[in-house]
C-alpha cells in the first residue's frame, strides 16, 4: 500500500466519524421521545480533559475527547466496506 492511499484512508476514516456524529446529533434532534432517540443521541466520551503546562513564556494545553455515537461507528463501518470493496 502506498503511502498516498494510506493518507487517504485515514483522512476518510476520520471525516466519516466526525460526518458521522454530526448526522447522528440531527437525526436525533427531530425524533421522537423514545428507544431510537436514545440510540442516535447517546454518546460515550473517552479521553482526557484539558490540562495547562505554564512557564514563565510559554504556556501549552493539552487535551483530547473522543465523542462515539451509533452513527459515527456506522458510518466508519461503511467506509471500511468501501475500501475494502474497491482498493483491497
Amino acid at each position: 500500500m502506498k503511502k498516498r492511499e494510506l493518507t487517504f484512508i485515514v483522512i476518510a476514516l476520520i471525516l466519516g466519524s466526525v460526518f458521522g456524529g454530526l448526522v447522528g446529533d440531527i437525526i436525533g434532534t427531530f425524533l421522537p421521545p423514545g428507544a431510537a432517540k436514545t440510540l442516535f443521541t447517546k454518546s460515550i466520551e473517552i479521553g482526557c480533559d484539558t490540562f495547562k503546562v505554564d512557564f514563565y513564556a510559554i504556556s501549552f494545553t493539552f487535551g483530547l475527547t473522543l465523542k462515539i455515537n451509533f452513527m459515527s461507528v456506522l458510518v466508519v463501518l461503511l467506509v471500511i466496506v468501501y475500501f475494502r470493496w474497491w482498493y483491497l
